[in-house]
């Protein structure tokens, strides 16, 4: 097995021993479930606000058509899903979406694209909106895709605070689900970040067939980032009919919903000061199992009723269950 534990700030992190190795992080997968979730509840009030969640809306500013090929995703134009090519949003629709979130009680704004990464003319619309979104009074965030030199600079000046780049998955993995940029492409995208002054929100997906040692190397990637990101969306496979991961696992659960419980304590162990999201996928997981991440560490959701282009428990839902678990929204 092949696993590659580089620091996203260059040749000089990958020399230095990592906080996490993979093997320390598979351990705490393998303790016994109360165990794991006392001591990622420990973690967690030791370092953040108990009973209290961050809420984040997102909205697809440019969706389909995107060149990559991504195996979870319904917006590679490769792939044969329902989701067509549409033309970015204006930014009038963007910012009305955002007054709607933050109204419904959303503290920060996700604006995300499919794209390979944005050419300059498809940037200064964006620059546009976050400008306008973060005039709001809410945090901006914005994925993208990957990012040239200079352009997470132009995105720090417009007033965007968080840029989001997935990981998706452990290096020895990684080929089995995308083939159209490499891992060190991710992790050059997260340097200039970094390099801007941005904070980061990295994550990745689970339940597209990898082994748990392999989410333990997801991790082990995301806890050795340094430092690691200040938001960390989990996000629970959501299989669409058409792509390359429907077909292969047959459209049936890949992952115990009690596997991804445990990779949620593993993250909040290993990452104390994040915010562990719940992210794609949460709405097919339930209220128990979502109630079950919370107390493993879970302290941010994606609030409204649709991701980028799949579902999500409407606002209705998610009060009553903040009400039945007695949660409420961090400022």
């Amino acid at each position: 097995m092949t696993t590659v534990l580089r620091g996203s700030r260059g040749a000089d992190a990958a020399a230095a021993a990592p906080r996490w190795p993979v093997a320390a992080v598979a351990e705490l997968f393998a303790l016994p479930f109360a165990d794991l979730m006392f001591r990622a509840q420990d973690v967690h009030r030791a370092h953040h606000p108990r009973n209290a969640v961050q809420l984040s809306t997102l909205i697809s500013i440019k969706t389909g058509g995107c060149a990559e090929d991504c195996g979870y995703c319904p917006q590679a134009a490769r792939h044969h899903t329902s989701v067509d090519s549409e033309a970015m949003l204006d930014v009038d629709a963007v910012v009305a979406a955002a007054r709607a979130a933050k109204a419904a009680g959303a503290s920060r704004f996700c604006m995300g694209a499919a794209w390979r990464g944005p050419k300059q003319r498809d940037l200064e619309p964006v620059l546009a909106m976050v400008r306008k979104v973060k005039a709001l009074g809410l945090q901006t965030c914005a994925t993208l895709g990957m990012l040239k030199d200079g352009q997470a600079e132009q995105l720090r000046d417009a007033g965007l605070d968080y840029y989001n780049h997935n990981l998706d998955t452990a290096p020895d993995f990684y080929g089995a689900i995308v083939s159209t940029r490499a891992y060190a492409d991710r992790l050059d995208t997260l340097d200039r970040v970094r390099d801007a002054g941005l904070s980061v929100c990295c994550g990745g997906i689970v339940g597209m067939g990898e082994s748990r040692q392999q989410r333990a190397g997801l991790v082990a990637q995301l806890a050795n980032l340094d430092p690691y990101p200040e938001s960390v969306p989990i996000n629970h496979l959501v299989q669409v009919e058409g792509t390359p991961l429907h077909a292969a696992l047959h459209g049936e659960a890949a992952l115990d919903p009690l596997e991804f419980v445990r990779t949620i304590a593993v993250a909040r162990i290993t990452m104390p000061k994040a915010l562990v999201r719940l992210s794609a996928g949460r709405r097919e997981l339930g209220e128990p199992v979502q109630a079950l991440c919370f107390l493993a560490g879970a302290n941010s959701i994606f609030y409204g009723d649709r991701l980028l282009t799949t579902g999500n428990p409407d606002v209705d839902a998610d009060r009553a269950l903040f009400a039945k678990l007695g949660l409420s929204p961090l400022p």
